[in-house]
C-alpha cells in the first residue's frame, strides 16, 4: 500500500485550512459569517500599480522566463525601498534577493542554512509556518518565549540561559504577529549582539512595519546587522497586495548567494508584469497614501475591533501595532475556544484563537482588521446579542 512520507506526520492540515471549510459550510446552511479572522488586505493596490501590470502585460515580449534573482527594476525599487523609509543602504545587485512572498523566503533560507537535525529558535506564540517548515525540513524546533509582561519582546536573560549547542537559525517577527507588539530599537541592537555572541543568523520577519505604525523600522538599521541577520519584507500588507506574491530578502551578499542557489533549483521567476508593476508601486506609493491606507482606515477598523474586545471582556494593550488585535479572554472561559466556538456559532463572527500561535497564545484572541468597517461594526452588533 502506498504510503506518504513521513514527513507529513511531522505536521498537521493548516489551522485555516481546516477551519475555513467549516466557514464554508455554515455559510452554505445561510448563517452568513463574518470572518475577522485572517489576515488578507481587503483594499486594493495603488491604481498605478494595476496600471503598470496591465500594461506590462499587453506587450508580446513580457510573458517569458524571468531571472530567479528578479529584474533589476525591482531590486533597484527595493533597494530605493530601504533607504527612503528605513535610511537602510542595500547594493540592489548583491543584497536584495525577490521573493514569492515572505512564507517562500522561509523554505529557502532554512535550506540555506540547516541541515537536517539543526536547531531553530522559534517564538511562542509565533507565525505556525516557522514551525511547520522547519519540522517538514528536518529541524529542531527550539521554542523561546514572548510574553505580555515583557512586551511581547525576548527574554534575552532566559536566552542566554537556554542550551543554544546546533542553533543555527532564530526567527523574529517585528512588528509581531499575533501579539502587536512593536519593534524595539533595544531589542533589534540585542539581536545583532545575540547573533554575534553565538554564531546565530537571525531571520526578522518585517510586513507589518507600515500598519498603524507612523515610525516604521527594520533591523538592518543596526550597524553590522546585515554581517549575521537577514530580513524579509512583503508588499502583502504595507502595499495591498497579498494575492501578488511579492517579498524581498535582504542581507550581505554571502548570504543572499546561498539563498539564491537554493531559490534558483526551485522556481523560474516571477511574471515580468508583476516584478514591474511592483517596482511603480515601490517607487511610487506616497507618504499620503500611507497614511490613508495603512493607518487612518486601520485607525478606523481598530475602534470597532477595540470595542468588540470590550464586550467580549477581553483586556488588549492599546499600543499595539498591525492590522490585528490582539486580547486576553476573561479568567471565566477554561480555554480559548470556548470563547471563539460560542462567538461563531451563536454570533456568526469567525475570530482565531490564540493557541494556534502557540502554549502562550492559549488565553488569547486575534481579530483581523481586513474587513470593512459595516462588517466589522455589524460584528460587534451581534456579538453585543450573544449573552455575556
Amino acid at each position: 500500500m502506498i504510503q506518504p512520507a513521513d514527513r507529513l506526520n511531522l505536521v498537521s492540515e493548516y489551522y485555516f485550512s481546516r477551519k475555513l471549510k467549516e466557514v464554508a459550510r455554515l455559510n452554505a446552511e445561510g448563517k452568513d459569517i463574518i470572518s475577522l479572522a485572517i489576515g488578507s488586505p481587503d483594499m486594493p493596490p495603488s491604481p498605478q500599480t494595476v496600471e503598470k501590470l496591465c500594461e506590462v502585460a499587453r506587450r508580446a515580449d513580457a510573458h517569458g522566463y524571468q531571472p530567479t534573482m528578479g529584474t533589476a527594476e525591482l531590486r533597484q525599487a527595493m533597494a530605493n525601498f530601504y533607504r527612503k523609509w528605513y535610511g537602510v543602504e542595500l547594493d540592489p545587485k548583491t543584497e536584495l534577493q525577490p521573493l514569492i512572498g515572505s512564507k517562500e523566503g522561509i523554505l529557502h533560507v532554512t535550506l540555506a542554512f540547516c541541515n537536517p537535525g539543526d536547531k531553530v529558535l522559534v517564538p511562542n506564540p509565533g507565525y505556525p509556518t516557522y514551525t511547520s517548515l522547519s519540522k517538514i525540513l528536518g529541524a529542531t524546533i527550539v521554542n523561546y518565549n514572548l510574553r505580555e509582561d515583557n512586551g511581547w519582546q525576548p527574554d534575552f536573560d532566559e536566552l542566554e540561559q537556554m542550551d543554544l549547542s546546533g542553533v543555527k537559525l532564530m526567527w523574529t517577527n517585528y512588528p509581531n504577529m499575533p501579539t502587536g507588539g512593536n519593534a524595539r530599537m533595544e531589542t533589534y541592537e540585542r539581536l545583532v549582539a545575540f547573533a554575534k555572541a553565538h554564531d546565530i543568523v537571525v531571520v526578522n520577519d518585517n510586513p507589518y512595519s507600515f500598519i498603524l505604525n507612523e515610525h516604521p523600522m527594520s533591523l538592518l538599521q543596526v550597524e553590522g546587522a546585515k554581517d549575521c541577520c537577514i530580513e524579509f519584507n512583503s508588499m502583502s500588507k504595507s502595499h495591498n497586495m497579498p494575492g501578488w506574491r511579492v517579498g524581498l530578502c535582504a542581507t550581505n551578499a554571502q548570504f543572499i548567494s546561498w539563498i539564491l542557489k537554493v531559490k534558483s533549483n526551485i522556481d523560474s521567476g516571477t511574471f515580468r508584469g508583476i516584478q514591474l508593476a511592483a517596482a511603480e508601486a515601490y517607487n511610487t506609493n506616497t507618504l499620503e497614501w500611507h497614511r490613508e491606507a495603512n493607518i487612518q482606515v486601520y485607525r478606523r477598523r481598530r475602534n470597532i475591533a477595540e470595542q468588540i474586545m470590550e464586550v467580549l471582556g477581553c483586556t488588549f494593550d492599546p499600543n499595539q501595532v498591525g492590522m490585528f488585535l490582539w486580547g486576553k479572554i476573561p479568567e471565566k472561559y477554561n480555554n480559548v475556544e470556548d470563547l471563539t466556538e460560542r462567538v461563531l456559532h451563536e454570533a456568526r463572527v469567525f475570530i482565531t484563537p490564540g493557541f494556534i500561535f502557540g502554549t502562550n497564545g492559549e488565553r488569547y484572541i486575534r481579530i483581523s482588521l481586513c474587513a470593512k468597517e459595516e462588517k466589522i461594526c455589524e460584528a460587534l452588533n451581534r456579538i453585543k446579542t450573544m449573552k455575556q
